[in-house]
């Protein structure tokens, strides 16, 4: 996606991949963090970031799930809080439009880059605490994280021993991380986890002014790229995942069974 920073153009654009990819005969949607609003003006924000219950990204892509009979894997959402804050919030939304799990994002994107950017997620956004996994996916299980996880091995290392059988990555990454680090990084955790890691991001220029790298990927569980989506435009488009390939690759290297803990 190329979210912006209207909620309702960007809920339109999620409904109607919804309807795209049941047509093409998917199973599962994956969006990037975000999909419902990318604004770095937080004052402006402020005006339209709604609690869950009035978020329209969420609503709409509840009713199409519904009527689609898909799973959705929202990669996150801005959404209001009780205590004033907001939460960076991913959502599994079932076949029938129900919510089958959340997920908070635990770590804060707080980074001052090289090119001049900076980046205070902590200021405005209150972290998670709970590592989340949904079973009984059309992928399996699935694992939960949002973009700068992707940085604490300790998260995934969490994953991994809950033997999820994907793990969604969706992103907003800047353009001078995500080309130094996107690509190794989604490898190395689906080589880490022994799985699938699906990571849709957001790409390109958008309204609030900031670029986004893109390349959303889908990588095996030998850290093989089976689909990169590349750095232009938003687009939507298809993988097939051979779930057989997981028992495969840990019958290979069985990394999860020889984890030993170490001595602190």
């Amino acid at each position: 996606m190329t979210s912006g920073i209207d909620p309702e153009a960007n809920a339109h654009t999620i409904a109607d991949a919804v309807a795209r990819a049941a047509g093409e005969g998917a199973a599962m949607l994956f969006t990037p963090e975000m999909s419902g609003l990318l604004d770095r003006d937080r004052s402006r924000a402020a005006g339209t970031i709604a609690a869950e219950r009035e978020t329209p990204a969420l609503a709409m892509a509840r009713d199409a799930a519904s009527k689609a009979g898909l799973w959705v894997s929202l990669g996150s959402l801005a959404v209001a809080t009780d205590d004033g804050r907001w939460a960076n919030r991913a959502f599994v939304i079932d076949p029938r439009g129900e919510i089958a799990a959340r997920y908070d994002k635990i770590h804060m994107f707080d980074v001052d880059l090289a090119s001049g950017e900076s980046w205070r997620e902590s200021n405005a956004y209150r972290p998670g605490d709970e590592v989340v996994t949904v079973a009984d996916t059309p992928v399996g299980r699935l694992g939960l994280s949002i973009c700068y996880d992707i940085r604490f091995p300790a998260l995934f290392e969490a994953l991994g021993r809950a033997h999820c059988d994907c793990i969604a990555i969706p992103a907003a990454f800047t353009v001078p991380t995500g080309s130094a680090h996107w690509h190794v990084l989604q490898r190395a955790r689906a080589i880490e986890a022994s799985a699938f890691v699906i990571a849709a991001a957001q790409v390109g220029k958008h309204e609030d002014g900031r670029r986004t790298y893109g390349h959303s990927l889908v990588v095996d569980p030998w850290g093989e790229v089976l689909l990169d989506l590349g750095g232009e435009q938003a687009g939507l488009d298809f993988a097939d995942l051979d779930l057989a390939r997981i028992a495969t690759v840990r019958e290979q290297v069985p990394s999860l069974a020889n984890r030993r803990e170490i001595a602190k």
